[in-house]
Parts: C-alpha cells; sequence; structure tokens
C-alpha cells in the first residue's frame, strides 16, 4: 500500500465513547499510523444521543441516527476529519455534506454465546434466561429454542457480561465486540467465562455485523489518501448488505440479517426476515454473483446481489412481519 499523504499533521477522529467504539477506532488509527507514519492520528469520543440514560434503545434498536447524529454534526462543523461507525448502527440515509470512505477489514460477523457454564443454545437448561437487547437475536433465539426467556439487557459488553449467574444464564454478543476487546485486554475479570460460537445457519449476522463504517465529508484529498485502508471483501459484503437494508427498508420494522462474503471467487449472501417471536422465519437460499475485474463494477454488482435478496424477502411476504424493531 502506498502512504498516506496530503493531509494535515493531524486527523481528528470521533467516536462514541464506549470502550468498544474505542477500540475500533484505535484499530483504525493503528492502520493509519501503518501507512503514514508521519500522521498524528487524535480521537475525540462524542456522546450520543443513544449513550444518554435516558434512551431507551440499545444499538441495533429503535433510530439508528441516534448513534451517529452528534459524530455527523461534528463532521460537517469541521470539528473532527474522520468518524468511525459501527456499520450496522448507521443509518440508510447519511447527513446531507457526508460520504462513506473506504472500507477496513471486517471482524469476525457472527454471534457468540456467553455463560459461566460454556453451553452452546442446544444445551441451556429449559428456560434458561438469555440476555440480549437486539431483536433480531431474539427472533432467531426463540425460532431455535421456544422455551428460552429472552431478558432485554443495555449497557457496553462488558456490563453485560457481568450479568451472567445473576440476572441471566447466558448472553449473546457479537464475535466482532468479543475479539476487539480483548485486543486491548477489555475483558479482564472474565477470564472463567467461555463464549461458544452460534452457527450462522441458526443465527444469521445483522447487516454490517463485523464492519466498519468511515464517514467523511466529500474531500478527494482525503478520500483519495486513505484509499489504502480499503479491504476489497469488506468493501463487497458492506455494498451487499447495505443495499439488502436500503431496500428492505429503515421503516420496515421487522428482525433482519444478511450475511455477504466472498467464497471460491464469487460474492454470496444469504439473508432472512423473522416475526418478533421468532414463529416465522423467511430465508433467502444461498445467492451469489460473479465478480469482475473492475472494481467498481464488482462494488455495482454486490448492491444488486444485496438488493435482490431484499427483493425475494418482501416478495415472500415479509414487509407483514411487522414487530414495531428497527433493522
Amino acid at each position: 500500500m502506498a502512504p498516506l499523504t496530503n493531509l494535515p499533521a493531524t486527523l481528528v477522529i470521533g467516536a462514541r465513547g464506549s470502550p468498544l467504539s474505542v477500540a475500533q477506532t484505535r484499530s483504525v488509527m493503528e492502520a493509519i499510523q501503518r501507512l503514514s507514519p508521519a500522521l498524528k492520528p487524535v480521537l475525540k469520543t462524542i456522546k450520543t444521543s443513544g449513550d444518554s440514560p435516558q434512551s431507551r434503545f440499545g444499538p441495533g434498536q429503535g433510530d439508528k441516527g441516534l448513534f451517529v447524529k452528534e459524530i455527523e454534526e461534528a463532521l460537517l462543523a469541521g470539528e473532527i476529519d474522520l468518524a468511525v461507525h459501527s456499520a450496522k448502527d448507521l443509518p440508510t440515509n447519511l447527513a446531507q455534506g457526508l460520504t462513506l470512505g473506504p472500507v477496513p477489514p471486517r471482524a469476525p460477523a457472527g454471534d457468540l454465546l456467553f455463560s459461566l457454564a460454556g453451553w452452546t443454545l442446544q444445551s441451556l437448561p429449559q428456560g434458561a434466561r438469555v440476555g440480549t437487547s437486539s431483536l433480531r437475536r431474539r427472533a432467531l433465539l426463540l425460532s431455535a429454542r421456544a422455551d428460552l426467556s429472552i431478558v432485554p439487557i443495555r449497557g457496553n459488553v462488558a456490563t453485560r457480561l457481568k450479568k451472567i449467574g445473576t440476572e441471566v444464564e447466558a448472553v449473546v454478543v457479537a464475535a466482532a465486540a468479543v475479539a476487539r476487546l480483548e485486543e486491548l485486554h477489555q475483558l479482564e475479570g472474565l477470564e472463567t467465562a467461555s463464549f461458544v460460537e452460534i452457527p450462522p445457519e441458526i443465527m444469521l449476522p445483522a447487516p454490517g455485523q463485523g464492519l466498519l463504517a468511515l464517514e467523511i465529508r466529500p474531500d478527494l484529498q482525503i478520500q483519495n489518501a486513505l484509499a489504502g485502508l480499503e479491504d476489497f471483501s469488506a468493501s463487497l459484503a458492506f455494498s451487499a448488505e447495505r443495499a439488502f437494508m436500503v431496500h428492505l427498508g429503515a421503516g420496515c420494522h421487522i428482525p433482519a440479517a444478511a450475511w455477504a462474503r466472498l467464497e471460491d471467487g464469487s460474492l454470496v449472501i444469504n439473508a432472512l426476515a423473522a416475526s418478533a417471536d421468532g414463529k416465522k422465519v423467511l430465508k433467502t437460499p444461498l445467492m451469489k454473483t460473479d465478480l469482475s475485474s473492475d472494481t467498481a463494477v464488482s462494488r455495482q454488482k454486490a448492491a444488486e446481489l444485496g438488493h435482490l435478496a431484499a427483493e425475494k424477502l418482501l416478495q415472500s411476504g415479509a414487509a407483514q412481519l411487522f414487530s414495531g424493531a428497527d433493522l
């Protein structure tokens, strides 16, 4: 990769102040410094509406804009040069005057079951309490195990995990969150806990899970300078899953999932929509598209694949699975 050039000596990067947000933003900062050792990235944490104790929504619930609004305002005001978001928290419509930058490599896209006993989803005791505030996870947990008691819990990852053994028997967390927090040793005191992967055929990831969204002003100098951060496979997955989410509709309040990835030189995607109680789950077959030697054409093909996956679900009745939840 060519080193970053034509940037100011300091690049101010804005993000939420949660441990996970800080961890993933620092990973971007480290990548920037590897590309351009002379550049000094500086982190500026910004409290968003979704971080307020008065907010009744957690990440993945309600108005996605709650977790980016104040960060976008800082970017538009020139207080920061770059914003780092969890891609699954990004609204389908960006603030006017902003655009998306390169897509860094994806962390693991799936979900993990956390418990002190090392239970799998299948071996959890009858009627076990499982903590999650995600409507997608709730629906898919109940689809697999209707006997489970789903307990809505909020807070950062470490806070949620510490509810094990008191409020719940297990918690579902994103594999990406665990990987990023472990890298910064943010999970101290939880060494005796066990994380077990929930297979994607049981719990398909949320659109954008494990992906980071970099948001910038439409400045060609910065766009070109940050181009070295781009990961081709992550970029295609982002294009497909975002197109899926857009076509399904931000106002279509249904637990939904989509997972795009490269397999044997093609981009493939699985997608689903579910009722809130998990009693009805609509799934697409594995869908794929061949890629082009032209990167821009491949991105367009990825977006078309995501659009088609959403259309198949809509044709199957996804819009009728109203649950009062956001994507």
